[in-house]
């Protein structure tokens, strides 16, 4: 247990390094602590719960068959929304549906249905909760994807303007302008 807990405060480049070399344990961690990230934003990216789930499933396949080629003087948390952005953006392009047979291993057992399993409430139960958070939902729908998708990263992932042009490809001044553009639409709804 010793092991978990300071494995579980190592960075997240320490992580892969240490995957790298064998430990399976690292790559565990660092799918726990990005799985409900990730899956927040990609519910809000590609709009459902349905789509989120079988998304968040890509994106981690992605990161496992991609995690040699990270660049470790990068942030991995800016390279695995990055990843997310992508996938959702290909979902909503192509509507394409993912297998859960792309998790199982040669038992047959689903690798990820475990990590997926979450007794925190799911996002949309979240907002059922409260009449104010029922108005910022619906305002933000109204938003455009671009603002809503700065806005989300910056509020709810907590996201440092660099980090989302990272993530999105886009410049820190689009990024800045989209925030401020966002602010203010999101406050004219909500007016």
């Amino acid at each position: 247990m010793l092991y978990i807990s300071t494995m579980s405060e190592c960075l997240d480049e320490e992580l892969v390094h240490k995957y790298l070399l064998g430990d399976e344990k690292s790559l565990e961690i660092l799918i726990q602590r990005y799985l409900k990230p990730i899956y927040n934003f990609v519910y809000r990216y590609a709009g459902g719960m349905a789509n989120a789930e079988d998304l968040t499933q890509e994106v981690f396949v992605k990161v496992w068959k991609n995690i040699k080629k990270f660049d470790r003087k990068r942030s991995f948390k800016t390279w695995i929304f990055r990843i997310a952005r992508n996938t959702s953006y290909d979902y909503l392009r192509k509507k394409k549906n993912i297998p859960l047979s792309y998790f199982e291993d040669l038992e047959g057992n689903n690798i990820l249905i475990d990590s997926l399993e979450d007794p925190a409430p799911l996002p949309s139960e979240l907002f059922d909760q409260s009449n104010i958070a029922q108005k910022i939902n619906t305002a933000l729908d109204k938003l455009s994807l671009n603002y809503r998708l700065v806005i989300s990263l910056r509020h709810n992932d907590h996201f440092k303007f660099r980090e989302i042009a990272e993530s999105l490809n886009e410049s820190i001044d689009t990024v800045k302008s989209r925030y401020r553009r966002g602010l203010i639409e999101l406050r004219k709804f909500l007016e």
